[in-house]
């Protein structure tokens, strides 16, 4: 089917287009065409294909651009869909990097395809975009990502969306007079980390598509999955009824402006409506509760007209919901990063992918710009851009990132030179894991298996117990069960990541008493939380 334009994408186009209205004075700063380098950094030896589509905001006409920044309109289509021209430019080889241009006045995507090309087609309304997350779709069994940017006279503004799914992990770069800014890139491991803790979640393994040669091609968003039968359809609703109903006895206070914090919108639920009033009592707006789909989608219920009161306290309510915090948080939008994902359920897909960014930013659902959480990368001036395919493994380019972990059995050490210690070698569920002197036996003996994230020691997992997540639980022996609890990812700093809990494996307060057991804390880079696999 035809697919529409991306909430990320739709939410950068208004957002650049507000900023035109504000920027009447604005020249046009940028070159007429932008340099826009392609480095692949991937460690991968397929070729790589790049395309360059949008949107000629001059003419609005859809097309496609070449390597050297002429833009052409797409021909006509037919019904049912007919091929659409091979207009692939030759990406870099492993280890090299590409420049192609892009026109000012362009607002579309730059999609990146690995091993084959894609298939796209246009219909009479236009382009049909690849629906990876329908299983007919052309494209299914192709490894690929996009970005998305808008490029005018007033800069450009070029993000990394996660909106419809994960894929293929990368960095999005804007250089101008100030230097070179960055969003995307990814913790070291970052791609195994986000795919083995979405998929270990209760419910979500589905969401995770491998390709028949087993390749990992994407962990689909909540939204994809559900209507692809991949995750439950209303997966969400207990928290959003639960969400909804705290505002029949108290008040939800909405400032949807940043630069205007005297504007303020105030929301109270009656029934399954939450009708919103201004500072003066007249009612603005009012809002059915929503469904899964529509939190997903920030649609629906949510859906956000392109005006200056509902569209953004719709906006809002789609991002609250999204993070967890309608409900508990009563002015909106919350900007305390530390607060999402708690509720329960939780958008977990969100909650990983942000976990996993070396900047915490991503655009894993349609509105994560409210707050300013989203990957993107803007230049009023912008001299050139770029986009770098990161290693599938490890750390970003020059980012620091740690190679993965070594195989066979290791001494697992800390900052203090105390090891890792299984108490008493006890095989047993719960078994207290310790810090203890080095002794070379088999209870401190650790091994990293499973795509290189579960720390095993006696044929047993570092586990933490009941799964918690917060600060101070005890971290223990158990079966290997593929949960979220179990999962453990080195950090470039000598640190091991669980993304379940966003918290790092620590010795408290960098104990050197033997006998003193592990736990999880907020992840800090001290000591405490500094070890290192030896022989």
């Amino acid at each position: 089917m035809r697919t529409r334009l991306s909430g990320a994408l739709g939410a950068l186009v208004l957002a650049a287009s507000a900023m035109f209205a504000d920027a009447a004075a604005a020249q046009a700063v940028g070159p007429d065409r932008l340099p826009f380098t392609i480095t692949n950094s991937s460690g991968r030896a397929e070729a790589v294909y790049v395309y360059v589509l949008g949107t000629n905001l001059s003419t609005g006409r859809l097309g496609y651009v070449n390597a050297a920044g002429a833009f052409t309109p797409w021909p006509a289509g037919a019904n049912p869909p007919s091929p659409a021209p091979d207009v692939a430019i030759a990406g870099p080889a492993n280890g090299g990097s590409t420049t192609i241009q892009v026109p000012r006045g362009i607002s579309g995507r730059v999609y990146f395809s690995l091993g084959q090309k894609l298939t796209f087609l246009l219909t009479p309304d236009g382009l049909v975009q690849p629906a990876p997350w329908s299983s007919g779709d052309a494209n299914h069994d192709t490894l690929f990502d996009w970005s998305e940017f808008t490029y005018n006279d007033s800069g450009l503004w070029l993000n990394s969306s996660q909106v419809d799914m994960f894929a293929v992990p990368h960095t999005v770069t804007v250089t101008g007079a100030s230097g070179t800014r960055k969003s995307g890139e990814l913790v070291a491991n970052g791609r195994d980390a986000t795919i083995n803790g979405i998929a270990a979640q209760s419910g979500w393994a589905k969401t995770v598509v491998r390709r028949a040669d087993g390749t990992v091609l994407r962990v689909l968003a909540p939204g994809k999955a559900a209507g692809a039968g991949l995750l439950s359809t209303t997966y969400l609703d207990p928290y959003i009824a639960s969400a909804w109903s705290a505002y029949a006895n108290k008040t939800l206070t909405v400032q949807p402006f940043a630069d205007q914090p005297g504007t303020k919108y105030f929301g109270r639920t009656s029934g399954t409506v939450m009708t919103f009033t201004n500072a003066s009592g007249s009612q603005v707006a009012s809002f059915n509760r929503p469904s899964s789909a529509d939190v997903w989608g920030c649609d629906g219920a949510l859906l956000a007209p392109n005006d200056q009161v509902v569209g953004p306290i719709a906006r809002t309510l789609c991002a609250a919901l999204n993070r967890g915090t309608l409900g508990t948080v009563d002015t909106q939008p919350s900007t305390d990063a530390s607060a999402f994902y708690k509720s329960n359920p939780a958008n977990q897909y969100a909650r990983i992918v942000h976990a996993n960014m070396a900047d915490g930013k991503a655009y894993a659902f349609a509105f994560d710009d409210v707050g300013n959480f989203e990957s993107l990368v803007n230049d009023g001036s912008p001299s050139a851009a770029g986009l770098v395919i990161q290693p599938f493994t490890g750390g970003g380019p020059g980012g620091g990132g740690t190679t993965p972990p070594p195989a066979g059995a290791h001494a697992f050490t800390n900052a203090n030179g105390l090891c890792l210690d299984n108490n008493a070698a006890s095989t047993a569920n719960g078994n207290k894991v310790q810090i203890w002197g080095c002794n070379g036996t088999v209870a401190q003996q650790w091994s990293f298996v499973q795509a290189g994230t579960t720390l095993r020691v006696q044929g047993k997992c570092l586990d933490i117990a009941g799964a918690g997540t917060a600060n101070g639980t005890k971290v223990q022996l158990w079966d290997c069960n593929s949960t979220g609890a179990q999962v453990w990812i080195p950090q470039s700093n000598g640190s091991y990541l669980n993304p379940q809990s966003n918290r790092c494996l620590d010795d408290p307060n960098a104990s050197t008493t033997a006998g003193t057991q592990v736990q999880i804390w907020d992840c800090n880079g001290t000591s405490a939380q500094k070890w290192t696999l030896t022989s």
